[in-house]
């Protein structure tokens, strides 16, 4: 997942095209040793434990990267900041989701049961709520994540949801693989074995959930003054070899790069842009 940022000069005017000040502490059932791997991989500062909120330290941060027992969670600092962001792909709303009509049209989008075994790159995986439900529908499902910090919180809760000795929940993450990088950057085989290329820049929540705007509001942090590249990622993604493209957008939003599909499934909030390039199967 990608955001798409504002201006130069709204993001100056701002401050958001400032890097994030971050720092990496152990939380409660957390290791100093993978602390400190972490704080090494991701090239960020450790704290020896985490300061209270109100304590002159936390001015120096913008969020602490929380590393406990239950795996990796983003802490935003300041007041009024929501609680901490993680991948939890066993909790009940990612259950609930299950149900959900959106499935259906994601499902028809890239085109489940077409083929016995439909194999997609979710080049824009972002916390993997999309790759999760095309797993649960049976796709075998590669997701890209070229942000270290995000891709680490994928990491973190593929290891958590993979340990949790819940047959049906190991079941769909057996479904799903993690390339840390560009979509682009992935090796010739992993992508010669690809039926569709899914893609979802991300736009603006409108969602009044609570945890929708804590989530925005992280990939914002994180993401700022950072270049898009959507436009340039579905120019990518039609030179690949693949069956079909599709692409999440808001119902009114422009085609990405103004490209026209060859159809859209629309729900009432949000529609899919598939292009289709040659038949599945």
């Amino acid at each position: 997942m990608s955001w798409k940022p504002n201006s130069p000069r709204d993001l100056q005017r701002s401050g958001l095209n400032k890097a994030p000040r971050l720092a990496v502490v152990v939380a409660p059932g957390g290791s100093d040793l993978d602390a400190s791997a972490l704080a090494r991989r991701l090239g960020l500062p450790q704290l020896p434990e985490e300061p209270e909120r109100e304590s002159s330290q936390c001015q120096d941060y913008d969020a602490f990267v929380l590393i406990g027992g239950d795996g990796l969670a983003i802490q935003r600092l300041g007041a009024g900041s929501p609680g901490p962001v993680c991948v939890d792909f066993g909790s009940a709303g990612m259950r609930h989701r299950r149900g959900s009509g959106h499935n259906e049209l994601l499902g028809r989008a890239v085109g489940v049961g077409k083929v016995s075994v439909l194999r997609v790159l979710d080049a824009t995986a972002g916390l993997g709520r999309d790759s999760f439900v095309l797993a649960d529908l049976g796709c075998d499902v590669l997701m890209c994540e070229r942000e270290p910090l995000i891709a680490a919180l994928l990491e973190s809760g593929l290891d958590r949801g993979r340990a949790s000795g819940d047959p049906w929940l190991e079941g769909v993450l057996a479904r799903m693989r993690l390339w840390q990088g560009d979509a682009a950057s992935l090796p010739v085989e992993d992508l010669g074995a690809v039926d569709v290329i899914y893609l979802d820049p991300m736009f603006p929540a409108r969602s009044k959930r609570a945890a929708a705007k804590k989530e925005m509001a992280l990939f914002q942090l994180l993401l700022a003054g950072k270049a898009d590249g959507a436009d340039e990622l579905l120019a990518w993604s039609l030179e690949q070899d693949v069956a079909r493209v599709v692409v999440k957008r808001p119902l009114k939003a422009d085609y990405l790069a103004h490209r026209k599909p060859s159809h859209v499934i629309a729900g009432r909030a949000v529609r899919y842009d598939v292009y289709v390039r040659r038949a599945l199967g």
